[in-house]
């Protein structure tokens, strides 16, 4: 197993001078840039007093400065935090004192909010402020310690047991540190490569290819990268000696990602599920020949559901491209995974079953192999740690089952007997409602296959006579009528009754936040409002 810092130094050793590490609109760093500035600024925040095992939190959009500030934390043995850019004050100073964040690399258009809880937070903290204006005080200059200082390797020793955070959650519950050994976070990442690169196990054979003049991974990264699925995409192909694409705008913008395909040639899309695949989609749709496309080989996309109509609008258009719908989550990866072309479907939510990946029934046993049943998936290892300082969470996710220790996220699915899951949803978003179990994510897919519905959540509503009340939250697609008994049969229609909504909302504001992630909080806030029992 490989540390991630010395897998960087190594590719920057050999790679040719004049071999890009990331595009960002008009902004193109090379390898050798992106190793002089990370290097400047790891030796910086380590002149700082910051120590390995430390916590550098990025607070940032997009951009070349985050994937610096990340290899700097690599390269220093800091701990790399990612910090949601859209928590309010309260969010944001639990999580950099949940995280013991001992350096906050933050953008300068988050200034106001810092200035709010930066009195609350450790007074030794770095803070670092990555903008054009000047800093405030008591805040170093992102530019000047990038711009400035020795840009040579660090040359210190490292190990694959340095620790790599990701931060999950917020929409359900406080965010959580999902604790990562670097060793075993890359050998699951680059997993799914295999066959498609050359794929390095030791650093020597990491410097060979380094050296030579092959085909490298270039990665347009759509979602943000404070969240699981664009950062170890973006990750991959840096450690792959590749490249990273970002792109400006702060929210989506497909007509944007459309023209950085054309520009860039990445061979790598990732996406978020429809939440982006359908704007995409549209923009294709409205605007056929415009985009030269021929160069992406893979889409990926995890986390939110990806629906089959969408994939086989978009392999329309990029029909030489392989669909990666990735079951995972930030704890637990490679727990299935469903693969389309052109030249053959995929049902929507339908996924193989990872190597690593059993079902938990619901009498606590393992479903067989060749036995269908329905139950939670359970990884196995290798696994995180558990969660950072919460060990009630970490015992719960990852518990020892016949002598083997687990990951049980709370994902629940059906099984085949020829091992095909039928991804149902997350334990918290099943209602019980009338004495019957319902997945959200199952009335959600329905619903947005109607020609009316632009995006949809389904939640539960406290109800005396349901015990919760099913009621949908949908965003409809512009200039097209919504007529709420018509979208409840269509429902009916592939449904069974106790699964149509009792209701059905309408989105005043978006249901998802900049990754694709769906907002059950706000949804329930809105739909318990809007709620009435029916006459």
């Amino acid at each position: 197993m490989m540390n991630m810092g010395d897998m960087l130094d190594t590719i920057a050793a050999r790679i040719d001078p004049a071999a890009t590490a990331i595009i960002h609109g008009e902004r193109t760093l090379t390898w050798p840039q992106l190793a002089v500035a990370s290097n400047r600024l790891a030796r910086a925040v380590r002149d700082g007093g910051a120590r390995p095992g430390d916590k550098l939190a990025i607070y940032l959009r997009n951009g070349p400065e985050y994937l610096i500030a990340l290899c700097a934390a690599l390269k220093a043995r800091l701990v790399p935090v990612n910090v949601n850019y859209r928590y309010a004050s309260a969010e944001l100073a639990y999580l950099f004192d949940n995280a013991d964040a001992r350096v906050v690399v933050y953008g300068a258009e988050f200034r106001p909010r810092i200035a709010e809880v930066r009195p609350r937070l450790n007074a030794s903290i770095q803070w670092i402020e990555a903008g054009d204006a000047p800093v405030a005080e008591a805040t170093a200059s992102f530019g000047d310690l990038t711009g400035g200082g020795d840009g040579s390797p660090l040359g210190i020793a490292r190990s694959p047991d340095d620790l790599f955070f990701i931060y999950t959650g917020g929409t359900t519950g406080s965010p959580k540190g999902v604790m990562w050994p670097q060793g075993d976070l890359h050998s699951l990442m680059v997993g799914g490569l295999r066959g498609s690169y050359a794929v390095p196990d030791t650093l020597e054979e990491l410097a060979t290819l380094a050296g030579q003049a092959t085909q490298r991974m270039r990665a347009l990264v759509a979602p943000p990268l404070m969240h699981g699925t664009g950062l170890i995409v973006a990750l991959n192909a840096l450690l792959l000696g590749g490249s990273v694409v970002t792109l400006e705008s702060a929210g989506f913008d497909p007509a944007e990602m459309l023209r950085a395909i054309d520009r860039h040639r990445p061979d790598t899309l990732v996406i978020v599920g429809d939440s982006f695949a359908r704007p995409l989609l549209r923009e294709l749709i409205d605007h056929p020949g415009d985009y030269d496309l021929g160069s992406v080989t893979t889409i990926t996309s995890s986390g939110v559901m990806w629906s089959l109509e969408v994939k086989r609008g978009l392999l329309d258009f990029m029909p030489g491209a392989q669909l990666n719908d990735v079951l995972s989550s930030s704890e637990a990866l490679g727990l299935g995974a469903s693969v389309m072309t052109a030249g053959g479907e995929v049902a929507t939510a339908r996924f193989a079953i990872g190597p690593r990946c059993r079902v938990l029934g619901e009498d606590g046993r393992f479903i067989a192999s060749g036995t269908a049943g329905r139950g939670m998936l359970a990884l196995g290892p290798p696994n995180p740690l558990g969660y950072y300082k919460d060990p009630e969470k970490s015992a719960a996710t990852l518990r020892e089952i016949d002598g083997e220790r687990y990951c049980i996220p709370g994902d629940w699915v059906d099984v085949a007997a020829d091992g095909t899951l039928t991804f149902l949803g997350r334990g918290n978003a099943c209602i019980n409602t009338g004495g019957e179990k319902v997945f959200a994510e199952e009335v959600e897919e329905v619903l947005k296959r109607h020609a009316g519905v632009a995006d949809a959540l389904v939640v539960g509503v406290p109800d005396e006579r349901w015990g919760n009340a099913i009621v949908a939250v949908v965003t409809p697609q512009a200039d097209v009528p919504l007529d709420e008994e018509r979208l409840r049969g269509h429902v009916r229609a592939h449904l069974a009754g106790y699964k149509v909504p009792k209701a059905i909302v309408v989105a005043t504001t978006p249901l998802r936040a900049a990754n694709g992630k769906a907002d059950y909080a706000a949804a329930r806030t809105l739909a318990t409002q809007s709620w009435s029992t029916p006459a």
